[in-house]
């Protein structure tokens, strides 16, 4: 029964189903967690806070929530989601994850590029390919995933460039990265606060 009680389902205090993407749970997480932050006026609640950032911690870790869906499914009885189809392909949520953080190398060198020199932002493909330390086909994944998003185009010169859906890609991941250090930083100061003996009486 105590084990029953101490199972937390962070799928539910996210508000997502079990099957969400990475981009799914960033975004669910930072609307909670600006929601019940302590410094928000109307809906602040640090005990939802806490239990909103806990939750986002495990998930986002490809690792640690792979171990927690198992206990997760578990208790449901039955697989997690494509559980099937990953153990074949070899393709999990820990290879989205790893795509994603290469998108967001390519679109970073890209928009490095273009804001030091506007005029020749383009980039050759096997210079990007290097930089980022990325196989042929990998990399032909990204580049084409990239191009359907329109975050980058091919330039008359047959080079790679960022686009202004890319720039605008690049600046709003890099803002929601910063809010979610300040977010941290301000629980652990919290957290340290709360957990600070009380000075006695003079």
């Amino acid at each position: 029964m105590a084990e029953e009680q101490d199972f937390v389902d962070y799928y539910e205090i996210l508000q997502v189903k079990p099957d969400c993407d990475p981009r799914t749970l960033e975004v669910v997480y930072h609307h909670l967690a600006k929601l019940h932050h302590p410094d928000h006026s109307e809906g602040s609640d640090i005990d939802k806070f806490q239990r909103v950032l806990e939750a986002y911690r495990v998930l986002k870790d490809p690792d640690r929530r792979s171990q927690y869906d198992e206990v997760y499914f578990a208790r449901r009885g039955r697989q997690p989601p494509n559980a099937g189809l990953g153990a074949v392909s070899g393709i999990n949520s820990k290879t989205a994850v790893s795509d994603a953080e290469a998108h967001e190398k390519i679109l970073l060198l890209l928009y490095k590029n273009r804001r030091e020199d506007a005029e020749n932002a383009g980039v050759v493909e096997w210079l990007l390919k290097e930089t980022i330390d990325c196989q042929d086909d990998l990399f032909e994944f990204h580049i084409w995933y990239l191009k359907s998003k329109g975050f980058i185009e091919l330039t008359e010169k047959g080079t790679l460039a960022i686009t202004i859906a890319g720039v605008d890609h690049v600046i709003e991941h890099s803002r929601a990265e910063v809010a979610e250090e300040l977010f941290l930083t301000k629980a652990r100061d919290a957290e340290a606060g709360s957990n600070r003996p009380d000075e006695p009486a003079g």
